[in-house]
Formats: structure tokens, sequence, C-alpha cells
């Protein structure tokens, strides 16, 4: 940093340098011209090069201060980003949970991407420019003051204009800015949400009102960001107003203080002159780095509000002081969650946890029973002395209070199997691995680890589908354990629970996706493992539960009843009603018969479904992954601004701003000459010379305060228009992309979110107030070119042929090179990026295992990798950018040395010289500025294509056949269902999944699909919502292909159930009509109210104090069961009322009575036959009045699932077949 902060103030101080010499060149040259001044041709030849040689010497200089002080403050900028999401990262993995509920994963990983992304360019060159710009103020004000201090006052009087412009300005951009970051925030998390429940938003047709949502929050953030246009453009133009009327000033003044004596030669009012023309010029090329800081300055906001909010969590007593084989104890707890205090969850709960022992959790969803868990893994802490309203008791660990034990310690004390297993996109190995975190066998060898992990997994019954996979246990899941079907993942969550052999087992709902052969041996292993252990099972399953030591019946949050299975029979109380509600039809036949010791034969389980790699081969249309269009710069960008054309007149006004602004520069090289030529004067025509070229110098100041208006105004405003369309567009064509599409890893939600946010970004800084500058500077280069050849072709031909090619030579090369490292940047910061949006989505889960260091080391990790691939790039780049950055001395040398060969043979005036070289050199300089935007250009181009591209068709449409919607006539009751010799494979799997799977479903039937995990059932599911194609084969629905039907028709007379719940940010209301063509009718409104019934969640609804228009942001969701989402998506789907209804574990999250109830509406709905129901279930009990139960296995041939037998309940039963084996091994009483 301090190398770094010296080099750019020796770099900025080179210019201040030049100018000495440039007025000691001046002073000869006027004197050389002057009559009777004794100057030999001889002697002025020698002056010229001798200066020129300086001149000369200040280029090695400063490109080697400055390639120093760029490659620093690039290193610097790398470290700095890196270290500021790490910390960010650590400080959220310190905040309490109560904390994190507020936070959407779309809010961190706006701060990760974009916002870091900001602060990391602010950091690089734009703090090196600043530095080298404040060194070169200070020594050009020291070397004004030198030759005179008089005239340098009166001039730095600009530049108090300048300060009190900023001072006025600044504050006002970076609170407007900052409020657009706000609403950025909103439509990120919003986003978010979307690509993390993609599924569940085509299902429900959702695109278009999420999409105007989305909207929404995007025209606000531009509606804020056109508030900072005329604020932008007084900004600008005050600042060149500033610097423009220094000229003026200047020379008017400084002519005087000639005539009057006051100083000897035109040397002196150069070299002031020209010394604070850098001050006031360098005031103007600090704008962009200033308005580029500010930004940062907004964007740290979002950084440090949550790392100054960092907890560190003291040190608290663990073994030998604590043992955690002790009794768990609850003592009068009440609670409510922080982000609703008015609901109360437990009630004055009292509880022992008996060591050793086993006891279960029963009772309806939202009775407390996963907030007790979250009380145990210290999620919330009790506080007795604040909000003794909302929060009091005592939870006790043996004699000890749970807050005082040291809560890593404690946590790895215990195995966690959530309701919704969360796996990380890693190895399976790796996934049961993180178990081991903070255990004795942590650091252990890689062989004794395979060895707990391969026996963990065979306990959890997960070796068998495992071995059957061609990488084994180094297969990677995917995002959230994506590849492995619901049954899969849990099994792989319980085998990462009990690999470290944890003294505390907690089991939440831990069977819950797994089919009844899976369930009844990993219950059996977990029986086992639990012996010797505290173990706390909370089941909707009570055959799950029914050996517990103890079970405890929770209602309203309260402990209603309590003991073990039989005593709880006898009193014929809750436990009694809820075991009766679960109960299959008697099997009195069947009770006696033997029932084999493995329950499905080896052939029905079949091969997961999982990313593999295959070289060769057939590939499906989508095994591939899409190649990325690479658009040209102009290409890119005439697309942006032509589809923005009503806009116009702002373009005209950046246009005419642009070429006004450009024009400047070359007018004020005219000028220039024209007043050192006044120095050649005497008497009245000095006088009157001079007050007519200052004049002149005015009138450019204030065209010039005008043309930097209409740029700051027009340019913001474009950007604001331009960047919210292409943002609104990006989102849209990312939304219509295919189910597929989201399965690669390289579109993982985390990526997308990224790529929304940062790409937005970039575009905005290209066409934003600091992107018109290299326009400006197109249009300068332009004027001086054609200025210098009016005015002297020999000396202009020399100067841009000599030196040009290698500054064009230069700036190409590091556009090259900036183009690459952008690429690889955005490849290794999305890698980055979304592993710490998976973490902090997997918060609770990552608390679990106490894997906050080991995701901040791999973490860390990451951005290393990043920042080394980024240094070797730097090194070349930066020294052809420092090369860039200073050849224009070389430049200037030149024009010296070749002008005042010119002027000694008195070929070239003064006049003529002094035009040629102002305007060389000023294009010189502009084309260096336009080409130091090369990183922000190479940036927002691969942005632009990114945008663009993402218009394209993904290669395999879903649409193969000619499409229409349904008609008014097939929008009848139950429509029939059939496949026809349906043959599927997964796009990157691959083994098929089906192979001429024939199935037939009659209109209104109510059919179930059970089978083990794994076997295809939710692929039919997703076959019939069309979230993939068959490969083979048809499917029809009420005898027309559903390929036949256009998309959004089709999926409009479906209502899909999810095993897994999603709900997005909104009230109740909005997300129960969620995708309803007209939301707001009465009609709707009833048939609402009538679907809540129907789940059993409109009591819940209605005791809320909003009731419907109860908000479900982020904080509010954490605080409701997984039933009680699980029931607001079973009426949102019956609110659609659909011709065909899809079940897909619709009812695993609930409490027995609610499913019940809810079964017995999906009955009743059932047997009015106006619609077609398709369950699949785990729970046999809830599908036993189906019409026909389709039983899936693996087929003989090996090639992919089949149906082993169909039928209906009554009719398997009698065949004692895979059915029957089922439904034995779920029998209560057995």
């Amino acid at each position: 940093m301090i190398l770094g902060l010296i080099c750019a103030m020796g770099s900025g101080i080179a210019l201040p340098l030049m100018n000495i010499v440039f007025g000691q060149l001046v002073g000869t040259f006027n004197e050389y011209f002057i009559p009777g001044s004794g100057i030999t041709e001889q002697s002025f030849k020698s002056s010229v090069n001798q200066n020129s040689l300086y001149i000369v010497y200040l280029f090695i200089g400063k490109f080697c201060q400055t390639y120093i002080s760029m490659i620093c403050f690039r290193l610097i900028s790398l470290r700095a980003s890196g270290a500021l999401r790490l910390e960010y990262t650590q400080a959220l993995f310190s905040l309490p949970m109560s904390k994190l509920d507020e936070m959407s994963v779309g809010t961190v990983t706006h701060a990760i991407t974009a916002l870091s992304n900001t602060i990391q360019q602010s950091v690089s060159d734009r703090l090196a420019i600043l530095f080298q710009s404040l060194a070169l103020l200070i020594s050009a004000y020291a070397i004004a003051f030198r030759y005179s201090w008089a005239l340098t006052l009166v001039v730095s009087s600009a530049i108090v204009f300048v300060i009190l412009g900023f001072s006025l300005t600044l504050p006002f951009l970076v609170k407007a800015q900052q409020s657009v970051d706000k609403a950025d925030e909103k439509h990120a998390a919003l986003a978010a949400e979307v690509f993390g429940s993609i599924r569940t938003v085509f299902a429900l047709g959702a695109e278009q009102p999420l999409f105007k949502k989305y909207t929404r929050w995007v025209e606000e953030a531009r509606k804020r960001g056109l508030r900072m246009s005329l604020v932008s453009g007084l900004h600008l133009g005050m600042l060149f107003f500033a610097m423009y009327v220094s000229f003026a000033l200047a020379f008017w003044f400084g002519l005087k203080l000639y005539r009057e004596g006051h100083i000897a030669n035109i040397n002196t009012v150069i070299t002031v002159f020209f010394s604070v023309l850098l001050v006031v010029t360098i005031l103007g090329g600090i704008a962009g780095p200033l308005m580029a800081i500010s930004k940062a300055i907004s964007a740290s906001g979002a950084f440090f509000g949550v790392i100054d909010s960092k907890r560190d969590d003291p040190p608290g007593i663990q073994e030998p002081e604590v043992s955690s084989h002790a009794d768990i104890v609850f003592r009068n707890v009440t609670f409510s969650y922080p982000t609703r205090p008015e609901m109360t969850v437990l009630k004055g709960f009292n509880a022992r946890f008996e060591r050793n022992k086993t006891t279960a959790l029963v009772g309806p969803s939202g009775s407390g029973k996963s907030t007790i868990v979250a009380m145990i893994e210290r999620w919330y802490q009790l506080r007795s002395e604040e909000d003794e309203e909302t929060t009091s008791g005592q939870v006790y660990v043996g004699d000890h209070n749970i807050n005082d034990l040291d809560a890593k310690w404690w946590r790895t004390q215990i195995g966690l199997v959530q309701q919704e297993p969360f796996l990380f996109n890693d190895s399976i190995y790796n996934n049961v691995a993180f178990g081991l975190i903070g255990s004795q066998w942590e650091n252990d060898t890689e062989s004794v680890k395979m060895e707990l992990i391969t026996t963990a997994c065979k306990q959890a019954f997960a070796d068998e589908f495992i071995d059957r996979l061609p990488m084994g246990y180094s297969t990677t899941v995917g995002e959230g354990g994506i590849t492995l079907s619901g049954g899969q993942r849990q099994r792989i969550a319980i085998a990462r629970s009990i690999v470290s052999q944890p003294q505390i087992l907690i089991l939440d709902e831990a069977t819950s996706s797994i089919d009844i052969k899976g369930e009844r041996i990993v219950q059996a292993a977990l029986d086992r493992v639990s012996k010797d252990r505290t173990t706390i099972m909370i089941a909707h399953r009570l055959s799950t539960v029914r050996r517990a030591d103890k079970i405890i019946v929770m209602k309203d949050g309260r402990n209603s009843e309590e003991g073990s299975h039989q005593e709880l029979m006898l009193k014929k109380g809750i436990y009694h009603s809820l075991v009766h509600a679960q109960q299959l039809e008697p099997l009195t036949d069947l009770m006696d018969a033997d029932v084999p010791g493995s329950i499905l034969s080896q052939k029905e389980e079949v091969k997961p479904q999982v990313h593999t790699t295959k070289e060769g081969g057939d590939q499906h249309p989508q095994d591939s992954p899409e190649p990325e269009r690479g658009f040209g710069f102009f290409h890119s960008f005439g697309v942006l601004i032509y589809e923005n054309r009503s806009h116009w007149l702002l373009y005209a006004l950046t246009l005419i701003g642009a070429v006004g602004a450009g024009s400047g520069f070359s007018l004020q090289s005219w000028l220039f000459a024209r007043l050192v030529e006044v120095f050649q004067f005497t008497g009245q025509k000095l006088v009157n010379a001079a007050n007519f070229w200052a004049l002149m110098f005015f009138i450019l100041a204030l065209a010039m305060a005008t043309f930097y208006f209409m740029l700051g105004f027009s340019s913001n405003s474009i950007s604001m228009f331009v960047v919210s369309n292409a943002r609104m567009d990006y989102f849209y064509n990312l939304l219509s992309k295919p189910v597929w599409y989201y399965d690669r890893e390289e579109n993982s939600s985390g990526s997308l979110i990224s790529r929304l946010s940062t790409d937005s970004k970039q575009l905005q800084e290209m066409f934003g107030p600091t992107g018109v500058f290299p326009l400006i500077s197109i249009f300068n280069i332009i004027g001086c070119v054609a200025i210098s050849f009016a005015f002297g072709w020999k000396l202009a031909a020399v100067t841009f042929f000599a030196a040009m090619p290698f500054l064009f030579l230069s700036a190409f090369m590091r556009i090259r090179y900036e183009i690459r490292f952008e690429s690889l940047n955005a490849e290794v910061y999305a890698d980055s990026s979304k592993f710490a949006t998976e973490a902090v989505r997997a918060f609770r889960t990552v608390t679990a295992l106490t894997m906050e260091d080991t995701i901040l080391q791999r973490y860390s990790r990451l951005l290393k990798e990043q920042r080394q691939k980024a240094t070797r790039k730097a090194w070349y780049a930066t020294l052809v950018f420092a090369f860039s950055d200073s050849v224009e001395l070389c430049a200037m040398a030149l024009a010296f040395w070749y002008g005042g060969q010119l002027l000694a043979s008195h070929e070239y005036d003064p006049v003529a010289f002094f035009v040629v070289y102002i305007a060389i050199i000023q294009g010189g300089q502009s084309a260096g500025q336009f080409f130091s935007f090369g990183p922000n250009i190479a940036q927002a181009k691969a942005s632009a294509n990114r945008i663009l591209a993402a218009r394209l068709p993904s290669t395999g449409q879903l649409q193969h056949v000619p499409v229409a919607p349904l008609s008014s006539s097939e929008h009848t009751p139950s429509p029939s269902v059939e496949l026809q010799n349906v043959s599927f494979r997964y796009p990157s799997r691959e083994v098929s999944t089906f192979v001429d799977l024939n199935l037939s479903i009659e209109s209104g039937q109510f059919v179930a699909f059970v089978g083990p995990s794994g076997c295809g059932k939710s692929t039919l599911v997703s076959l019939l919502e069309r979230f993939y194609d068959c490969n083979q084969g048809t499917i029809l629905f009420g005898g027309r292909d559903i390929r036949s039907i256009e998309l959004s028709s089709y999926r409009s007379a479906l209502s899909l159930v999810a095993q897994e719940p999603k709900l997005f940010e909104g009230t109740i209301r909005e997300n129960l009509l969620l995708g309803l063509e007209a939301p707001n009718n009465l009609t709707t409104e009833d048939q609402m109210i009538q679907a809540c019934k129907d789940a059993e969640i409109h009591d819940f609804i209605v005791s809320l104090p909003d009731g419907f228009l109860t908000e479900l942001g982020v904080n509010a969701q954490a605080s409701l069961s997984g039933g009680q989402k699980q029931r607001l998506c079973i009426a949102r789907s019956l609110i659609r009322n659909p011709l065909l209804l899809l079940l897909d574990e619709a009812t695993s999250s609930l409490d027995s009575q609610s499913e019940s109830l809810v079964q017995g509406a999906m009955e009743r709905l059932a047997s009015k036959r106006n619609m077609t129901i398709i369950a699949v279930a785990h729970r046999l009990a809830t599908i036993q009045k189906a019409d026909a139960i389709f039983v899936f296995g693996e087929g003989a041939s090996g090639q992919g699932s089949s149906i082993l037998e169909s039928g209906t309940h009554h009719e398997l039963l009698r065949r004692k077949g895979a059915y029957w084996q089922m439904c034995q091994a779920q029998a209560l009483d057995r």
C-alpha cells in the first residue's frame, strides 16, 4: 500500500514537472520570434533538444512508477475485495438466527456480487488514479506558487467553485445511490426466490405475475435513479465551467500582471497557467473516480452494516465441566419468534428428555415441535429478563443452563436430520464427511473417514443406491441435492447425522420422504444407533415412534399428554385418535402371515437419477452445455440502444453534448495559441487582444458548462432506461428457459442471481455519466486531429504517425487482456458467489454441523485461487497500461523536438506550432483516457453478450410439434391420462428412468403411484407437468398429445403440490392466488376460503392479526411449520380448480389429524368425478380409497422402472404382492 502510494504520487508529479519544461520552451519560442532578442538558431535548437530530452526522462520515470503503483493497487483491490467478501460471510454466520430470518438470499447474493464488484473496481484503477491526481494537484500547486503566488491564488478561485459544487452534489448523489441500491436488493431477493423455486413457478404458471412484481421493483429503482439526472448534470456542468473559466481568468490576470511588471516573462504565466490548468483539469479527471468511489461508499454500507453487527459469542462451558450425557429439561418455556412476537408458539412448555432414552414428539402441525429443536440447537435463546411477555423459562442440560454452554461444542454433540434435508453441491462422500466436523475423527486419515462414512451409509440404507452409481461416493449431488430423489437425500442426511456417533440424536421427520421398504430398514437402523444415546424424534408417521421410551403429545404449544405407546393407547386420548387416523383398514386375514425379512426384492430399487459424465455415445439434445454466443461491441450496444429508440431525445442530447464537449479541446488549442501570441504585442494592442481572447475563453466555458450539463442529465437518464429494460428483459428470458436449463451446474440459482445483478451493473456503468467520457474522447480525437492537420500537416503527421501507433497498439493489447481478465473474473466469482449463496440458504444446516469455519475456509480458498489467477494476468496487463498511460510524454518530446526544427527554420510560426502541439497532445491524452476505460468496456461488452445470449432459444426446446391452446370443449371436467410406450432419460444422466412404459388413467379417477424411492414416481409427475418431454412415446391428456397443447394453456389445467412446499414473499392471499388469471373477483375469493377450509388452514389464517393479508416474507416464513406451509400449498392448488391434480407426497409434512381431514377433502373431490387426481404417496393410509394404485419398481430387464402391479387397495392385498408387503410394513399394531 505504501509503495503503491509513493509511486502513484511519483507518477502524478511527472506532468507538473513537465509544465516547467514547457514554460521554458514557450519562453524560448516566443523570444526567438521577437526581433532583437539575440537568440541564434543554434542556441535555440540546443535549448529545444535539451528540454525534449528532459521530457523523455520524465516518460521513463512516469512509466516505471505508474506500473508499480497500478500493480500495487490492483493487488490491493483483489485482496480487499476477497477479504470483504470473506469478512461479510463470516459476520453473517455470527449473526443470531433472528437477524438472519430477516435477510433474503437475494440480498446476500447482491452484496457479494454486484456491490463487492463495485468496491473492487473503485479500489483498483480508480483509487490509484485518485492518488496520482492528488499528488499532481499538490505538486502543481507547489510549482505554481513558486513562480507566482498572486496569479495562483486568483486562478484558484475557480477551485473553490468546484469544491462548493462537489459539496452540494456529492451527498445527494450518494444518498440517491443508496436508495437505488435498496430497490435493487428487493428485485434481487425476488429473483432469488424465483430461481430457487423454478419448478413451483412453472407449475403455477406464475411467470407473468412474478415478472410483473419484479418489474415493479426494477421500475422503482429506475424512478429513484432518474432523480439523480438533474444533479448529475449540475455536477458535471459546474465542474467543467470552473475548469474553462479558470483559463480565461488565468490569462486575463496573468497579462495584467505582465503589463504591470509583476511577471517578468511569458515563462512564468505559462508555467502557472498550465499548473493551475492541471489542477482544474484533474478535478474534472477525478470526477469519474470520485463518482465510482461514492458508489463504493454507498455499497460498503451494506457490507459494514453486517460486519459491524458481528457478534462474537464468548466461549461457554464444555467437557469436562458439563456432560452431554445428561437430561435435557424444559422448564415453563414460553416462546415467540422474534419476527412474529404476537404468535406464541410454546406456552409454558415443560418436558424432560431423559439421557440415553428415546423421546418422541407428536402433534398437529404448528404445535411447536420443530421450535423445540431450534431451542435445543440454540438457534434462538430464552431471555427471561427481556421480552418477558413473549419469551420466558429455562432449558437445562443436567444442572447447566443451555445458554451457558459453548455453542459449537454443544452442537457437535448433536446429530440433526431436518424435515427438509439440505445437501451441498458436492460429492456424496463430502456431504457425509461434513458430519465429522468437530468430532475426534475430523482430522483423521481418509481411509479412516471412508470406513466411518460407508458404515454410516449402510446404517442409513444409503449404500444400496450409492454402490450402483458409476462414480459411487464421488458422485456430485447437484445444487441442494437436486439430482437425488427426496428419499435418497434424506438417507444421505441421516448418514451425515450419525457418522460422528453423536451423544444426542434429533430426528425431525427423518423418514418422511423414504419409501416403505427404506423406512422400515432405516428405522431399524435408527433404533440401533439410538441405543445409549439421547434421542428426540419428531414424526407424523406414528409407526416410526411406537418403540420410543416416551412419547410427548403436543397441542397449542403445550405438553398435552405423555407416556409410552401402550400407555397412551390405553388412555384413549389425543394420541389414540392420531393413531386411529393413520391406521390402514384391518388386515385380519393377513396379520398372521410371514413377512419376508426383505420387504421388497432388491430388483425393486432402481438406479438413482444422478449427474454422470459420459464420453461419446448417444446424447440427449440437452446433454452438452450451450455454446456461449459472442457478439461484437457495436452489435451488442447497437441492439440495446436501438431497442430504446423511444428515448431518441435523450440520445440526441447525449450526442450533441459529446460533440460539443469533444470540440472544446480543439477550440481550446486554437485559443491558447492566440493567447500566447498576445505576449508578442505591446501597449493598447496587448490590452485589447488580452481582453478579447480572455472573453472568448469565458464564452467557451459557458458553452462547455451547457454541454456537460446535457451530458450528465441525458446519460444518467439513458442508463436508467436502458439498464432497467435490459434487466427486465434478462429476467424474463431466463424465466423462459426450460426446466433442464436450470439443472445445469453453471445455471444454478446462485449463478443466475449473480449474473442478473452484476451484468446489469456493468451496463449501467457504461451507459451512465462515467461512460460518456470515452464518447467525448472520440470526438476530441477527431477534432484535434482535424485542426492539427489544418494548421500544420507536417508536425501533425510526424507526431501522429510516429507516436500514435504505439499508443493504439498498447491500448488494443490492454483491452484484449481486460476482456479475458473480465471473463476469468466472472467465471471464478460466479463460483465463489454460488458457493456463498448455497451456504447462506442452508444456514441452519451449516450451524447444526458447525461448518462455519469449514465453509469460510473453502470460500477463502476459492477467493484465493481467483486472486492468484487474476494476479498473474495483472502483471502483464499493467505493463501495457503503464506504457499507454505514459507514452504521451514521448509524443510531447517528439512534437517539441520536430516543432523546434520547423520553428528554427521559420517554416512555422508560434501560433501554428501551439495549435498543432496542443491539439495533438490533447488528442493523445484523450486516446489514453478512452483506452483507460478498457476494463469498463470489456466488462460491459461481456455483460451485454450474456444478456443478448439469454434471448436465444435453448437447444432442445420442449415444443416439438405444432401447438394450440386447450379449447373450451377440452376444458371438460376430469380428462383421461394415458402413457403410450414412454421412454425417458434425464438430459444429463446415463440411465433411463422408463423404457416403453404404458399406463392408462380413466376420466375422473383417483389413482396413486407407490414404490421405493428413486423408482420414477416424481419423474412421472415431471413428465405430466411437461418439465421434461419424453424421449420416445406419447403422453395423452384427454386424448390429445400434450406436446400439441400450448404450454401455458396446458399447465393452467393442472395443479401440483410438490414434496417440498414453496412460498413467496408477499401476503398469504397473494401466495394463494398466485398464477390465477383473474384473482380479484368474488368467485375466486369464495373459492379461496373454501380451498383453505379443505386444506385445514383456514382457522390458522384467520387467527393471525392480519388474516389473509399477513405478509410472508423470509422472516415470517421462518416461523411457519412445515405442515402449515404444505397446507397453504395444498389450498393454493385447490383454488385453481384443476382438471388434473398432482399430489407428490402432498401430506408428508402434515400431522395425523390434518392429514386425515385433508385426505377426506381429497376423497370428496374425487367422488365428484370433476377432476382426475394422481397422488404419489409413501403413507398408504392416504391412498387406500384410490380407484387404482400403481406399484412401481425396477423392471426385469434392468432398463429403468416399470409397473409391478396395479389395482385397487383390496385387489392388491388379495394378491399378496409388493403392495401387500408395504401394507404389512406400515401396520401400526404389528
